[in-house]
């Protein structure tokens, strides 16, 4: 059993600290690595040590060099490599170039991901775990006319995706037969500069869908806990928006045959450490039909965390030093892992929600985040002074809320989000406290295409709160003087 002294982060941004922190707490030495564009980021210096890579490379090139990061490890001792989410979490070649260098990668294994981590291969892991899966094609190929007739088999509407990656990258609906060759060149050139692959395959698309995912943890003694289920459901354009902890609108028996089958295509492939298991829900009938495995921790892993009270990123560490489930993660049986509460995260971008979601980039001239009970923060460019760039996601802060209830937590998170204070960059706060406030979802009637089809989520207006009004009062007195005193000598003769 290994006992990891040093734990290289292979990302950037919030996830970078999310994993320093856990590594910390479990008396780990982390290590940073950042791109030049990159420098002001503050995970560089949230870690006992930092080093600059990908000298001549792209800003997102340089997380993607695996030469570079296996340079690093090895020259700082590392003797572990945690990927976080998205760059090279779900690259085989990075597993086996970290096992070749005797560095542990934190996470599946290489022919784990390798059967996962390409959607159409997991669908065929799927169905032979005996899984329900959409009905799809294979890979599509180059003739236009083999597509053309494996389109119709299955019968329009369809959804392409791409077969690596994730984020809604490469994805795009097809009504009918006169979008198809252009949708599917444009979703290869997405995937293909995402993802440094275009292969997609053609799904059938569930027209009132629901977006539900469950959270595995397994070991490399053979046991797999399944850490119940996250309702993933609004999204813009497939990249989620909010996320919640338990799905508010299953039933008991929903809950177990959802969480079972996520269990079950894992314990197929005798999956290690954290992963997660996407479904779709039919709202129609009630059906699952499996989507993908993302072989890594989630964005959302946050609302898992806070109503199980397991720490999923300890537990990826733990598990890759040999220890059991029961160690890892506290609770000696599947059956001890229980629910409590609700949970509700929220991602708070620098985007425009009224300007068709444009990123903004700048320095943030003045940042005040919420606090108070039941709240939590991850973030990693979030402060007075940082400097958004153009090169990364546009995440700035997640937000968490845990309440004992569901409408209790979106009252604890309305409060947080109307509680910030982020000036230099434009947000999508108001939008989302917007978001909460709609009967649909205060219902729980939402569907996948909520945002992309209820027109009245944009109809808010900016906040001019009082930290706006209270600064330009103090620059207009600094300008012109106090408005009632302005002009009339004090006491002792001079102006004010």
């Amino acid at each position: 059993m290994a006992d990891f002294r040093k734990i290289l982060v292979a990302n950037r941004g919030e996830i970078a600290i999310r994993v320093m922190r856990a590594a910390t707490e479990l008396g780990k030495r982390t290590v940073a690595v950042y791109a030049e564009e990159d420098k002001l980021s503050l995970h560089r210096f949230k870690a006992d040590e930092a080093y600059r890579i990908g000298a001549g490379l792209g800003p997102v090139q340089a997380y993607l060099s695996i030469p570079e990061i296996i340079r690093v490890a090895r020259e700082c001792g590392a003797d572990a490599i945690h990927p976080g989410y998205g760059l090279l979490s779900e690259n085989p070649d990075f597993v086996e170039a970290c096992e070749a260098a005797g560095i542990t990668f934190i996470g599946p294994k290489a022919e784990t991901m390798r059967a996962l981590g390409d959607k159409a291969s997991a669908r065929r892991v799927a169905i032979a775990a005996g899984v329900p899966v959409i009905p799809a094609t294979e890979v599509l190929g180059d003739d236009f006319d083999a597509i053309k007739r494996e389109a119709a088999e299955i019968g329009y509407p369809l959804m392409l995706k791409a077969s690596w990656g994730g984020g809604g990258r490469g994805m795009r609906p097809i009504n009918g037969p006169d979008e198809l060759v252009e949708k599917v060149r444009e979703g290869r050139r997405e995937a293909e500069a995402a993802f440094g692959n275009g292969e997609g395959y053609l799904e059938k698309m569930i027209l009132r869908a629901r977006h539900v995912e469950v959270q595995i943890l397994g070991d490399k003694h053979g046991a797999i806990y399944h850490l119940f289920e996250r309702d993933c459901t609004v999204q813009r354009r497939n990249q989620k928006v909010v996320e919640r902890a338990p799905a508010p609108y299953l039933t008991d028996a929903q809950r177990a045959e959802i969480c079972e089958l996520g269990r079950r295509i894992c314990a197929h492939v005798g999956y290690e450490c954290a992963g997660t298991v996407e479904f779709l829900m039919d709202m129609d009938s009630g059906a699952f039909y499996f989507i993908e495995v993302n072989p890594r921790v989630q964005v959302e892993h946050t609302v898992t965390e806070e109503v199980t009270g397991i720490d999923i990123v300890q537990a990826q560490i733990k598990i890759a030093e040999g220890r059991t489930l029961a160690e890892a993660t506290g609770v000696a049986r599947q059956e001890d892992v229980t629910l409590k509460g609700h949970a509700v995260q929220c991602r708070v971008t620098t985007e425009d929600p009224q300007n068709n979601f444009i990123p903004d980039y700048g320095r943030i001239t003045a940042y005040r985040s919420a606090t108070g009970m039941g709240i939590r923060l991850d973030g990693g460019t979030a402060y007075s002074g940082g400097v958004i760039t153009r090169y990364y996601d546009s995440l700035l802060v997640k937000v968490t809320a845990w309440a004992p209830t569901p409408e209790q937590a979106i009252a604890r998170m309305d409060r947080a989000l109307r509680e910030f204070r982020i000036r230099g960059v434009s947000t999508n706060i108001d939008f989302v406290i917007n978001l909460l406030k709609h009967p649909t979802f205060l219902s729980n009637t939402y569907t996948t295409k909520f945002i992309d089809t209820t027109s009245d989520l944009f109809a808010f207006r900016k906040r001019r709160d009082r930290a706006t009004k209270i600064l330009t009062y103090i620059a207009d007195i600094t300008v012109n003087g106090h408005p009632e005193t302005a002009g009339r000598p004090s006491r002792g003769g001079r102006s004010r």
